[in-house]
């Protein structure tokens, strides 16, 4: 009963894992075929626009359309960037297109949004020059890119949501470019993008600012760079961050309880002045939410034969095409069960149920066993009667006429018409089995002086002069198809030509 019970938990863990692998993975495929759906619609709507070339674009309404991308998706804390890509001869025109479609922007999402800032607070806060800022050092301006960071640059030009905006040092971030000296995995995201023309993938360590979180806790997202293609160009990108935390407590698995959920990545998981070495991320996830436990493998070594696992994210990309000294991650999720959830399939009365359990075995085999007693007695009876059956009308019958009587109590004829093809109707309880013979020949024959012969006799002396004669008839009968009818003492009546018609029914 222990091991049945056992059995049960790793069925029922095995069951429940494999249901959130499998949502997991469906929720990444969505987030990914949404931001892709995204970039075209992009890259459309500024081919369609004859006012619009790339870089100065601006997405109509992008805080309303990422809202219902989130929703889509299952986010509800998604932070989505559009950065367009400005090479050096385009970045004298950044200072007009700012003043120009910030105010534009702006206005949008705050209305959509419901922020209580305005415009003008946020065009205060809007340099009219691209700069870079260290995180190493608490977010210090680095440079002027015009001045200072000759090649082209990433600005953050649209942010989702507009608080994420809000909170940037200096003010705002709209104008922010990536240092890739300092973001090293955004230079390599887009190598990746520009070699590949597909999205990628990374891991980056920030600190927590969710409601509760204490100064100095760090917390890991993913950052998934969506490229945009003009012509074959890479011309801008769609930055998501990816929550993996809220994507855990927004799985919603019923019965789900005290698991833990490990994500492992290929590559190392590092970002700026927060990286550090590793490649796992461990989760407590239960049906109500999930906790982050850390840059670590978090599960108990003892349950390593019941994981359930599942790859998450692999880009399947060809090695010739991925630049060198470029990782690509993919990502694989481990689910473990705990001593917690082993705890709840425990039971303090394994000799009850041991019990019960024999009781029921030996119930039910003494069942099984009077019913295949019964039956097969039953069958027994009833496989001698049709071989009597069928002997006797093999001998009484012809194997035509024996073939047509089965035939006819096939199609639902009383048993009883079996033997009495020609009383009461046919064997199909209609017109007789009869059949009509022109051509035969019938011969009886009879031994001259059997009466006298016979009455001088002993029963047995006339008995084997019967059976000695009449064997020999029926011998040779067989063997030129004839049909013996029948004998009346010392009579014998034999037919050519039927059942199976035959011409040359006299001779034969």
């Amino acid at each position: 009963i222990i091991y049945q019970l056992i059995s049960s938990s790793i069925t029922q863990f095995a069951g429940l894992g494999s249901e959130v692998s499998t949502v997991a993975g469906q929720k990444v495929d969505q987030i990914f075929s949404a931001l892709e759906a995204y970039s075209v619609f992009v890259s459309s709507e500024v081919a369609a626009d004859a006012n619009t070339t790339w870089p100065f674009v601006t997405i109509p309404d992008f805080s309303l359309r990422t809202e219902k991308i989130a929703q889509l998706v299952g986010l509800e804390t998604p932070a989505l960037v559009f950065c367009p890509i400005f090479q050096d001869e385009d970045k004298v025109g950044w200072p007009s297109f700012v003043s120009e479609w910030a105010p534009v922007w702006y206005q949008q999402s705050l209305d959509n949004e419901g922020n209580k800032h305005n415009v003008q607070e946020l065009m205060d806060g809007t340099l009219p020059y691209i700069y870079t800022y260290s995180l190493n050092d608490d977010f210090v301006v680095t440079g002027l890119v015009e001045e200072d960071r000759p090649g082209p640059v990433l600005p953050v030009w649209q942010v989702y949501p507009i608080e994420q905006a809000i909170k940037g040092v200096p003010v705002l971030t709209m104008t922010m470019g990536f240092d890739f000296e300092v973001f090293p995995e955004v230079s390599d995201q887009l190598k990746i993008a520009r070699s590949t023309h597909r999205q990628s993938i990374s891991f980056i360590k920030l600190y927590d600012e969710s409601p509760g979180a204490e100064v100095g806790d760090i917390v890991v997202d993913s950052q998934i760079v969506q490229p945009i293609f003009e012509n074959g160009n890479l011309v801008g990108v769609l930055i998501l961050k990816l929550p993996w935390l809220e994507f855990f407590q927004k799985l919603n698995i019923d019965g789900l309880s005290d698991t833990v959920a490990v994500l492992r990545s290929s590559c190392d998981i590092g970002f700026g002045a927060l990286s550090g070495t590793g490649s796992d991320l461990s989760y407590w996830i239960d049906s109500t939410g999930a906790v982050f436990l850390g840059q670590l493998d978090a599960h108990d070594p003892k349950y390593d034969d019941l994981v359930v696992s599942r790859v998450v994210v692999d880009f399947d990309l060809d090695e010739a095409e991925v630049p060198e000294g470029v990782c690509v991650p993919m990502i694989t999720l481990d689910l473990y069960p705990t001593e917690e959830l082993e705890a709840t399939f425990q039971t303090s009365k394994p000799k009850l149920y041991t019990a019960v359990v024999i009781a029921i075995f030996i119930f039910t085999s003494l069942v099984f066993l009077l019913y295949d007693y019964f039956v097969g007695r039953r069958q027994r009876k009833f496989m001698a009667r049709i071989m009597r059956q069928d002997q006797i009308v093999s001998n009484v019958f012809p194997a035509a006429i024996r073939d047509r009587l089965y035939e006819g109590e096939q199609k639902g004829s009383k048993e009883e018409n079996l033997f009495d093809p020609l009383g009461g109707g046919g064997c199909d309880g209609g017109a007789p089995l009869a059949d009509l013979f022109l051509e035969t020949t019938v011969v009886f024959a009879d031994i001259a002086g059997f009466t006298a012969w016979s009455s001088a006799r002993e029963p047995a002396q006339v008995f084997i002069l019967l059976e000695t004669i009449y064997g020999e008839f029926d011998k040779r009968a067989y063997r030129h198809n004839v049909f013996k009818v029948e004998t009346v003492g010392d009579c014998y009546v034999a037919v050519a030509g039927l059942p199976e018609p035959d011409k040359d029914h006299a001779m034969t």
